[in-house]
């Protein structure tokens, strides 16, 4: 029996429901498997940027400093040696180094379903008819994401909700509460992921200046976003085709 989510469209308005596929968005978790994987991933990504030079590579030295007898000095053959101020570095970092980790494809694939199956269970996925940009405007998408915050918080309040008459006292620790209170923009933590079918300009470019909200195609999926990111939004055609590419 499949899993039925709700379908919403960019006004945050249900159009009906979506049965998901439980081979997909209902895989139990292996938390071990799901470290391993980011683990993996992480690794992949990092890039060696130390790199130390060694005394045959440190500019300079050619000559002998001085006469190896005579000078009551200890014997030196070059002034790149490692134990001169400006040789060589023993031991120290290169970039030749390697830390490249493998992981099977299936179970690199499984954790990524686990995760997906995660977000669904804690109510962080959100399923969209489609979402689509008229044009290139950051305030336009940023409404879009405001109505669909709404659905985590109860949806919007009455407009003709009952005021209560508050008193002077309660209104003085409301003021002084008021001054404590954090700046919208701290109030203001989204933390977002949207993952659409295939990439549009338009689209892009009104989500790129938006704190907190990444957007991705389907194509480049992976672990360390999903867990990256509190909430998961996806179209319906990136749902069926994740459903498409991993039912099997």
């Amino acid at each position: 029996m499949g899993l039925k989510v709700k379908v919403y469209n960019q006004n945050a308005e249900s159009t009906g429901e979506m049965e998901l596929s439980p081979k997909v968005f209902g895989v139990k978790a292996n938390p071990d498997l799901v470290h391993q994987a980011v683990v993996t991933q992480m690794a992949n990504m990092r890039k060696v940027l130390a790199h130390t030079l060694i005394r045959s590579e440190v500019r300079g030295g050619g000559k002998k400093p001085w006469a190896q007898k005579g000078t009551g000095r200890a014997r030196h053959g070059s002034s790149r040696s490692p134990i001169w101020r400006g040789g060589g570095i023993t031991f120290g970092p290169r970039n030749n180094r390697n830390f490249k980790m493998r992981i099977n494809k299936k179970m690199r694939q499984n954790a990524l379903l686990m995760v997906l199956s995660d977000k669904l269970a804690n109510n962080h996925f959100t399923i969209l008819d489609k979402l689509e940009m008229a044009e290139y405007k950051t305030k336009i998408f940023n409404s879009i994401i405001t109505k669909l915050e709404n659905l985590g918080t109860g949806g919007p309040k009455e407009k003709n909700a009952p005021v209560l008459k508050e008193t002077p006292k309660d209104a003085q620790e409301k003021l002084s509460e008021k001054k404590n209170e954090p700046t919208t923009a701290q109030k203001l933590k989204r933390s977002f992921l949207i993952i659409v079918d295939k990439a549009e300009e338009k689209l892009n470019y009104s989500v790129r200046n938006l704190t907190g909200i990444e957007l991705m195609n389907l194509d480049n999926i992976n672990i360390v976003d999903l867990l990256k990111y509190k909430d998961l939004i996806l179209t319906k055609a990136a749902v069926e085709k994740l459903e498409e590419r991993y039912r099997k």
